[in-house]
C-alpha cells in the first residue's frame, strides 16, 4: 500500500502560533509523514503512512486547543437483504479516506456514517453504496424508513401470485404420495409425463417473476464478490429447477432411477422466502411507527407576527427571533420564550406530569405542547433539528439504529458465513456421491440444496437489530425513551427499576380524592359550592372538582374573580365562596387550625389541598391526587 493523503478542517485557529502548534501536534503522531496547515483556508494536509489511524489525529487536534471538523450522515440503504449485505456495506465504507466509522443496520436499512467532511464528501460515499450493489437513499426523500409502500404491495403482489401457483403445484407433486386416491385419478385423466410439464407451467413464473429478486441481488453480490442470502436462494432454486428440467426434457442423461423432479421445492422455497420477507417488511414499517408519532406532534404551520400582522408560514420557513401567536387548543409550533400573555400549556408529552403548567412572560416553553387557554405571544428561540422534540425523536432513532455487542459479533461473523456455506454444500455434494446410498445423486442433489437454503443468514442479521427496533418503538409508545441500544441488551441484568410515579404507576390525571367538612357543613354542599366557582375557574385541578360533581346541580355564579397563585372567588348563591389554597385562607384572615393536622396527612400522602370557605368561616378541604393505576402494586411487586 503507498502513502495517503488527508485533509482535515480545524476550527479555532486565529494566528500563525495556532498554525505552528497544530502542525507539531500532528507531526509527532505517529504514522503521519508530513502535516501542513493553512490558516487561510482552516485545514490541515496530511501525508499519512499506510494503515495509520485517524481518531489519534483528531485526538491530537483536540488537545492542542482546536476543533477538527467531522460531521456525521445517515443514509437509507434498499437492496440489503441478509447480514452479508451489512459486513461488505460496511466494509467498503470503512475503506474510504476519511471515514472514521461506519455503521450499517439490517433491520433500519440505514448507515450511519462519521466522516472528515474535508476529504471525502457524501456524494462520494453514497457512491462507494451503488458500486457495492446497493441504493443509498436521502432522508430528505424518505424521513421515515426505506421500506416503503410500494415496497410491501411488491412483496403482496409477487406472494399473492406465487401462493396461487404453488399450492396446486404442491399437490399436483405430493398429494398423489400422501394420498394414493388422488394419484390413481390423476394418473386416470392424464398420464405422468404429462403433470410433470403442468409442474414445470407453474414453477416457472414463481421461480422468475415472483423470485426475480432474489436472482438480481445473487447476480450483484456475485459480481461484487460477496455471496449472501440472494445467492444461497439462487443457487438453491437454480439447481432444484434446473436439474427438474433436465430431467424432464433429457431423462436419459441420469443415472436409472435418478430423473425425478423437484419444481414444487423450487416454488416453495421462493414462496415461503418471500412470505418471511413480507413479514420483515411488515415489522419494520410497525417498529418505525413510533417514530412517525413523535414526528406528528410537531407542528406543521406557525402563525408568526411580522410587521405587525399574524402570517402563517410552514414551519420550516420559522427562524430563531421570530414572534409566534398560539391560540387557545393549539400546538406550540417551535421552543420558545413568551413575551406576552399567559395561559397552562400541557406538558405531559415532555415531562408526563398531568397537571397542564401556567406559563407568563419570561417563561420557556416548548415544541409539541398544546396551550390549553389564554393567548400566548413567544419569541422562537430554538427551530428544525434543535428543539428538544427533534432531540427525542434523534434519540429514538439513534437508540434503534444502534448496534449492541452481540450483533457486532454477529456481524463478524456473516462476513464469512456464506462463503464457508458454499463450501459445505459442495463438500455434501461430494461425499453423498462418494459414500451414499443408491440413488446416490438423488440424495446428495437433496442434501447439497438443503444445506444452501437452511443456511441463509437473513436470521442472523434481523434478529438482533429487529429486536432492538421492536423494543425501542414499542417503548417509545410507552413512554419509554431508550438512548442507546446497548441499554436494551443491559436490562437482561438488572437488578433495580427505579420508576416515574407519573403517568407510569398513577393514572397521569388528576381527581378529586378526599372531602373533609366543619362541624355543620354536609359533603355534598362543600362539592356543591366548590364547583360553582370553579366551573368558571381555567386552573387545571379545577377539572378535577368539577368532574366529581357532574351529577349535582350547581347555583347560579356571579362576581367570579381568579387570584393567580392563591385560589379563586365568587358569589354563589348569595354568599360569597372562597377556593383556594392554605395562603389564600390566611390572606383572607380565614382560620384553618382546626385542619392543620388532616392538611399535613393529606399532603404527605401525595395530594395538593385546597379550601373552600363560605360566608365568612372555612367550611372545609378537599385533596386531590394523581391516584395509582389499577395494576400498578402488582406490576411493581412482580
Amino acid at each position: 500500500m503507498s502513502e495517503r493523503s488527508i485533509t482535515v478542517g480545524i476550527e479555532g485557529m486565529t494566528c500563525a502560533s495556532c498554525v505552528t502548534r497544530v502542525e507539531r501536534a500532528l507531526a509527532q503522531q505517529p504514522g503521519v509523514r508530513n502535516a501542513s496547515v493553512n490558516l487561510a483556508t482552516e485545514k490541515a494536509t496530511l501525508v499519512l503512512e499506510p494503515g495509520a489511524e485517524l481518531e489519534p489525529l483528531l485526538e491530537a487536534v483536540r488537545e492542542a486547543g482546536y476543533t477538527p471538523r467531522v460531521e456525521t450522515v445517515t443514509i437509507g440503504i434498499e437492496g440489503m437483504t441478509c447480514a452479508s449485505c451489512v459486513s461488505r456495506v460496511e466494509r467498503v465504507l470503512s475503506k474510504l479516506d476519511g471515514v472514521l466509522e461506519a455503521t450499517v443496520n439490517l433491520a433500519t436499512e440505514k448507515a450511519t456514517v462519521r466522516y472528515l467532511p474535508d476529504t471525502v464528501t457524501r456524494a462520494r460515499i453514497e457512491a462507494e453504496i451503488r458500486e457495492a450493489g446497493y441504493t443509498p437513499v436521502s432522508q430528505e426523500e424518505d424521513g421515515a424508513a426505506p421500506t416503503t409502500d410500494a415496497t410491501l404491495a411488491g412483496f403482496v403482489r409477487d406472494l399473492r401470485l406465487a401462493t396461487l401457483l404453488t399450492i396446486p403445484l404442491v399437490i399436483i407433486s405430493m398429494g398423489p404420495f400422501v394420498v394414493p386416491a388422488l394419484g390413481d385419478w390423476m394418473a386416470s385423466i392424464a398420464p405422468r409425463p404429462l403433470w410433470r410439464w403442468l409442474e414445470f407451467v407453474l414453477a416457472t413464473p414463481v421461480v422468475f417473476y415472483a423470485g426475480r429478486r432474489f436472482f438480481r441481488g445473487g447476480v450483484a453480490e456475485l459480481r461484487h464478490k460477496s455471496p449472501g442470502m440472494n445467492t444461497l436462494v439462487m443457487f438453491g432454486t437454480s439447481a432444484a429447477y434446473l436439474y427438474s428440467v433436465l430431467a424432464l426434457v433429457a431423462p436419459g442423461w441420469f443415472p436409472e432411477g435418478t430423473a425425478h423432479t423437484y419444481f414444487e421445492a423450487a416454488a416453495v422455497i421462493v414462496t415461503l422466502i418471500l412470505l418471511g420477507k413480507y413479514l420483515e417488511a411488515v415489522a419494520k414499517g410497525r417498529t418505525s411507527e413510533a417514530i412517525r408519532k413523535l414526528m406528528e406532534l410537531g407542528a406543521k404551520k406557525a402563525r408568526v407576527v411580522r410587521d405587525g400582522r399574524e402570517v402563517e408560514l410552514p414551519i420550516e420557513a420559522v427562524v430563531p427571533g421570530d414572534l409566534i401567536r398560539v391560540r387557545p387548543g393549539e400546538r406550540i409550533p417551535t421552543d420558545g420564550e413568551v413575551v406576552e400573555g399567559e395561559g397552562y400549556v400541557d406538558e405531559s408529552m415532555l415531562t408526563g406530569e398531568p397537571v397542564p403548567v401556567l406559563k407568563r412572560a419570561g417563561d420557556a416553553v416548548v415544541g409539541g405542547t398544546v396551550n390549553q387557554n389564554g393567548s400566548l405571544l413567544f419569541r422562537a428561540t430554538r427551530v428544525g433539528a434543535d428543539t428538544v422534540l427533534s432531540q427525542i425523536i434523534r434519540m429514538v432513532e439513534e437508540a434503534q439504529q444502534s448496534k449492541p455487542p452481540v450483533q457486532e459479533l454477529a456481524d463478524r461473523i456473516a462476513a464469512v458465513f456464506v462463503p464457508v456455506v458454499l463450501v459445505v454444500s459442495v463438500a455434501t455434494f461430494a461425499v453423498w456421491m462418494l459414500v451414499g446410498p443408491e440413488p446416490r445423486l438423488n440424495y446428495a442433489f437433496i442434501a447439497s440444496v438443503s444445506v444452501l437454503l437452511i443456511a441463509c443468514p437473513c436470521a442472523m442479521g434481523l434478529a438482533t437489530p429487529t429486536a432492538i427496533m421492536v423494543a425501542s418503538g414499542r417503548g417509545a409508545r410507552e413512554g419509554v425513551l431508550f438512548r442507546k441500544g446497548v441499554a436494551i441488551e443491559g436490562l437482561a441484568r438488572i437488578d433495580t427499576v427505579v420508576l416515574d410515579k407519573t403517568g407510569t404507576i398513577t393514572k397521569g390525571r388528576p381527581e378529586l380524592t378526599d372531602l373533609r367538612t366543619a362541624p355543620g357543613w354536609r359533603e355534598d354542599e362543600l362539592l356543591t359550592l366548590a364547583a360553582a366557582v370553579e366551573q368558571l375557574s381555567e386552573h387545571p385541578i379545577a377539572q378535577a372538582v368539577r368532574e366529581r360533581a357532574e351529577d349535582l346541580t350547581l347555583p347560579e355564579v356571579s362576581e367570579f374573580e381568579a387570584v393567580p397563585g392563591f385560589g379563586a372567588r365568587a358569589r354563589v348563591g348569595g354568599r360569597e365562596v372562597a377556593v383556594g389554597a392554605a395562603r389564600y385562607m390566611e390572606r383572607l384572615g380565614l382560620d384553618t387550625a382546626s385542619f392543620a393536622a388532616e392538611q399535613a396527612r393529606l399532603e404527605d400522602a401525595g395530594r395538593t389541598v385546597i379550601y373552600v370557605a363560605a360566608g365568612g368561616e372555612v367550611a372545609g378541604l378537599i385533596a386531590v391526587s394523581d391516584p395509582v393505576k389499577a395494576g400498578s402494586q402488582e406490576a411493581v411487586a412482580a
